[in-house]
């Protein structure tokens, strides 16, 4: 595992964390962070869904953004949320939402969509008539939990809380910091931030195409292959213990290390 040198390209607040813990299991990174968080404004539509919140019977948010921006469009209307369940991917928004003091659930197993679908306490919670989710969200991402949802006669709706953008950077920052820092693995936890890291590298792609690249889900897995990744790794969530565990059972390139 130590042989592993990457690029983290999650926002900056968030690699600085991971690459802390990285660095405690002799993990080398650097950070090109390739996803921007901007809050949306406030529209009509979403004062009225959290109005409305409810009368959903559960509530899904899928990132921390999204778990700090919802619980602050929470707090400007509701003295106290009302006690639907709510369920989050991963483990850390989940601690988010916990400390606010909601009941939150979220698979441990695996921090994807497919796994939180497969959670007995969703099932529970969409088991009264006519069932609505909200999935609290950026402005695009996590579609297969509504597809998924809307075949069992679930009622879903959205609230976007923000957009995720690529920082401006100079051209050929990312196969420059590659060759500079000599490293052999990219890591993104989002299908949006693959799109920047394939956006970001232009002519240069064939080339970091070869590299193994650390993604979160089986969905951005099939869109890194798709693009022409050779090697895709995927972690099954975009925790820190995720991708450690996912560097421990895939040795580093020999020639790289």
């Amino acid at each position: 595992m130590k042989g592993w040198r990457l690029l983290l390209t999650r926002p900056a607040e968030e690699s600085r964390a991971l690459a802390e813990t990285l660095a405690q299991a002799g993990v080398f990174s650097t950070s090109l962070p390739l996803l921007e968080i901007e809050p949306l404004p406030v529209s009509e539509e979403s004062r009225s869904i959290i109005y409305d919140l409810a009368a959903y019977c559960a509530v899904i948010v899928v990132s921390k953004p999204a778990a700090r921006l919802g619980l602050e469009r929470v707090d400007e209307v509701w003295p106290q949320p009302p006690m639907q369940t709510w369920f989050t991917v991963g483990a850390a928004t989940a601690q988010i939402l916990d400390d606010y003091g909601l009941r939150v659930y979220f698979p441990e197993q695996a921090e994807d969509s497919e796994a939180l679908l497969e959670l007995p306490q969703l099932h529970d919670a969409l088991r009264g008539y006519d069932p609505k989710v909200l999935i609290m969200r950026g402005e695009d991402g996590r579609e297969l939990l509504a597809e998924r949802l809307r075949e069992q006669g679930v009622t879903v709706d959205y609230l976007p809380l923000y957009r995720r953008n690529l920082p401006q950077y100079p051209a050929f920052v990312l196969p420059q910091r590659v060759a500079a820092e000599r490293l052999n693995g990219l890591v993104v936890s989002s299908g949006q931030g693959f799109q920047h890291l394939r956006e970001l590298a232009g002519d240069a792609w064939p080339e970091l195409a070869q590299m193994p690249i650390f993604v979160p889900s089986p969905r951005v897995a099939e869109q890194a292959r798709e693009a022409g990744a050779l090697t895709v790794v995927d972690c099954r969530g975009a925790s820190a213990s995720a991708l450690l565990a996912a560097l421990q059972a895939h040795p580093a390139p020999a020639s790289q290390a």
